[in-house]
């Protein structure tokens, strides 16, 4: 039973299979949609971490690039010039990450967050000679309660800190809402600007992001920007959150079949080093296209075991498509992505900024 089409029968597996005209499809909608509401766009290269995709996003109206980690975005800014206006989204600390921060800065228009008084206190130390101010946003917790200060007050104490640190320049606000966290964005927000512009600073920047509820990103206007990422891959868990559909899912696993034991029982060549570990909340570890009643079960490292309620009518040889849990994870698994067009794979991609953490 042949799986996948015949163009694909050649490809070597386990190999991530990225659809431009998919991913196309998906910057373009929510470029859309933020055009429509005056919202700037600075999409998170963390999911696809090539700089072909962030120049389609840059030519389809992004402002910039959002990064993670300093190392991601040496990376991307490497690989094209274009790529010239960085947000980093991760409070910076240590020595060795702030030489690295200053050189970056100058070579392209940097901005960062602080949450807390050491790390403004670095970021300063590190650029109080520098010939241009480091741009700084607060970065502000409205729910999700990863990183962020936790009241409005705090984030105007905060901000004046940064006014008044050598080196630093005071941009703006940033927050990862949970999803439909609109409200709590608004709210938070609006008063801590209030607070702020009553101190006599200016609130140039409020920036959100999430890509589950981009779609209610202007539930929020006081935001300036949004930075969605799972967006131009999208993957099972916002499928199951009703965010996509599986024709929107542009990232998928290409497997072979390399065994198939009992009569509701296959194994495939990707196990968690390749679809990941991550559930999120989710049964099984990803969703076989075409496959509905099949589940896949249980992963080990290089194995992926697939059942099913009835005969699992699979043959060793067979090759599937699976739509991972966690597009993001899958992205920095991968040396390379095999490029997609019409469904035809046209070239393989380097994954340049694989493995890009500290």
């Amino acid at each position: 039973m042949t799986q996948t089409t015949n163009a694909l029968q050649t490809l070597d597996t386990p190999a991530v299979l990225v659809d431009l005209d998919v991913v196309r499809r998906n910057i373009a909608r929510f470029q859309s949609y933020a055009d429509q509401i005056g919202m700037a766009v600075r999409p998170h290269i963390k999911t696809h971490k090539l700089p072909q995709i962030a120049l389609m996003q840059l030519e389809a109206g992004a402002v910039g690039i959002t990064c993670q980690k300093i190392s991601e975005a040496e990376a991307m800014v490497a690989a094209d010039s274009r790529l010239s206006d960085v947000l980093i989204t991760y409070n910076i600390l240590g020595a060795e990450k702030l030489a690295h921060l200053r050189d970056l800065a100058g070579r392209v228009r940097l901005t960062v967050v602080a949450d807390n008084a050491v790390v403004i206190d670095g970021l300063s130390a590190a650029f109080a000679d520098a010939t241009a101010p480091l741009r700084v946003l607060v970065e502000c917790n409205t729910g999700a309660d990863r990183c962020g200060v936790a009241t409005p007050q705090e984030a105007a104490a905060l901000a004046c800190r940064i006014a008044g640190a050598p080196g630093l320049q005071f941009q703006g606000l940033m927050t990862y809402p949970p999803a439909n966290g609109a409200a709590a964005v608004q709210a938070f927000m609006t008063q801590a600007k209030a607070l702020i512009e009553a101190s006599g600073l200016t609130v140039t920047v409020v920036s959100s992001g999430g890509t589950p509820s981009m779609m209610q990103a202007g539930d929020a206007p006081v935001a300036t920007e949004y930075r969605p990422g799972t967006y131009a891959y999208n993957d099972r868990s916002l499928v199951a959150r009703g965010a996509c559909d599986w024709d929107d899912c542009a990232l998928t696993v290409l497997a072979t079949v390399v065994s198939v034991p009992s009569a509701n029982r296959a194994i495939i060549d990707a196990g968690s080093k390749a679809l990941t570990s991550d559930l999120l909340g989710l049964t099984g570890y990803g969703h076989v296209l075409g496959r509905p009643d099949i589940v896949i079960d249980q992963l080990s490292e290089e194995h992926g075991r697939l059942i099913s309620s009835g005969p699992i009518r699979l043959a060793v040889g067979d090759k599937l498509r699976i739509v991972p849990n966690h597009a993001c994870v899958v992205s920095n698994l991968f040396d390379v992505v095999q490029v997609l067009e019409a469904g035809v794979a046209v070239a393989t991609w380097p994954v340049v900024a694989r493995g890009k953490v500290t």
